[in-house]
């Protein structure tokens, strides 16, 4: 049996190869980010099996100009970034008509039923269960007029297998006791969950990687396609898995793939923080106004935010971060400086669904990327779905939807 070579070691990577090791094949992963720089180590630890609904809709553009940075939205298009975001843009109306938007629910609605179950299979088989906690999470209002349209927004979404519930007496008078703006109202998620610690989370993933017989390789991956093949260059390997989060854009198209991939960068802060200022027990806490999450990690507390489509090698925008501080002290949130800070760039297709499937470019070749705001939510189930492709059985869930040649179909539509 020949090597895999997994491209790229973030999340969807190393769960991805766990299942093939665990399958029986041996596995090599290549990655270049020995610091943990990539999405998939800085996200807001959220396992979001709520969001079914794709946020390439009709709703979100009707809606974008109340959410764009300049008016105090999250959504931020930098002008020198043109060249990104306007062919995206183009792409993303296209997919936000009603019947490409019910296509999408469609084929997200297993996808995320299933992403919970693969989590705690997953946690179990590395030995870590403490680092999934499943008790859901809390949306929260300060302004009355957005919690009545907030509340009645998540009663009429499909949220699959998640469920919205009023926040209880006693959950309000917790949120209430953390902030210094009184709050409208709350809502709790059950059948969601968080990941306690990242940082954690990747090195026990790493370190299960290797205990297993898997190889990591500290390089950039170089492919290029030889006879019909891709080839990893300084690697033999039989197959190749590209997990390469946004830096699959330039790889899949170098092997001449369509891959309308745009980086969708995040922002957070952290803060060390006390069990006394903030439990440790608390679930993530979406204060949806501010269009904030906050999240508590073993020892510290981290506030993120913000949409900013543009390039990935542009510098961050310092304002993001200083929007950030001022919504953590105009809350009056129990934590201060000095913070952290950090910006990330997520991996988005204009349809917001993510790239699951084989190539037609190279008949060695397959891919999982694209996950958006969903990456981490999706890992373990995704990893489910590559193993069997690759070992030949069908997968459980139908992959079609998935199939990154979509986008070049619409090219010739």
């Amino acid at each position: 049996m020949g090597v895999i070579g997994i491209v790229g070691g973030g999340v969807v990577g190393l769960c991805a190869g766990l299942d093939l090791l665990e399958a029986g094949h041996r596995v090599v992963l290549v990655d270049d980010d020995a610091h943990a720089h990539a999405a998939s180590w800085g996200n807001a630890g959220h396992i979001a099996v709520e969001q079914v609904e794709p946020l390439a809709s009709m709703d979100m553009v009707r809606t974008l100009p109340s959410r764009l940075f300049v008016r105090g939205g999250p959504l931020a298009f930098p002008p020198g970034a043109m060249a990104q975001w306007v062919p995206f843009g183009l792409s993303l109306l296209a997919a936000a008509r009603p019947s490409r938007f019910r296509a999408g629910c469609e084929a997200m609605r297993p996808l995320m039923a299933e992403a919970l179950p693969a989590w705690a299979v997953r946690v179990e088989r590395i030995g870590a269960p403490e680092l999934l906690h499943t008790q859901g999470h809390f949306v929260l209002w300060h302004g009355d007029e957005a919690a009545r349209t907030g509340r009645a927004a998540w009663d009429a979404a499909e949220t699959g297998t998640a469920q919205v519930h009023p926040a209880t007496s006693d959950e309000i008078a917790r949120l209430s006791a953390l902030c210094r703006e009184p709050i409208a109202g709350a809502v709790r998620f059950s059948g969601t969950a968080q990941i306690s610690d990242l940082g954690d989370l990747r090195a026990v993933l790493r370190r299960a990687f290797v205990e297993g017989g898997g190889t990591l390789m500290e390089a950039k991956a170089e492919l290029a396609l030889i006879d019909g093949r891709a080839r990893i260059a300084g690697l033999d390997a039989d197959r190749v898995l590209v997990c390469a989060g946004v830096r699959s854009r330039a790889i899949m198209e170098g092997l001449g793939h369509v891959v309308p991939m745009i980086a969708e960068r995040g922002y957070h802060i952290r803060a060390q923080v006390r069990e006394s200022d903030w439990p440790a027990d608390l679930p993530p806490v979406v204060f949806e106004d501010r269009a904030m999450i906050v999240t508590r990690y073993r020892d510290t507390l981290q506030a993120a935010s913000f949409v900013e489509l543009g390039h990935p090698d542009a510098p961050a925008d310092p304002r993001k971060w200083e929007r950030l501080e001022r919504h953590v002290a105009q809350l009056g949130l129990p934590v201060s400086g000095p913070f952290t800070r950090w910006m990330g760039c997520r991996p988005t297709l204009p349809d917001y669904l993510p790239a699951i499937g084989r190539s037609t470019k190279a008949n060695n070749l397959f891919y999982a990327f694209g996950h958006q705001h969903l990456g981490l939510t999706l890992a373990p189930i995704t990893a489910r779905l590559v193993a069997a492709m690759i070992g030949g059985t069908p997968p459980v869930i139908p992959l079609a939807p998935f199939d990154i040649a979509r986008f070049a179909k619409e090219l010739t539509t």
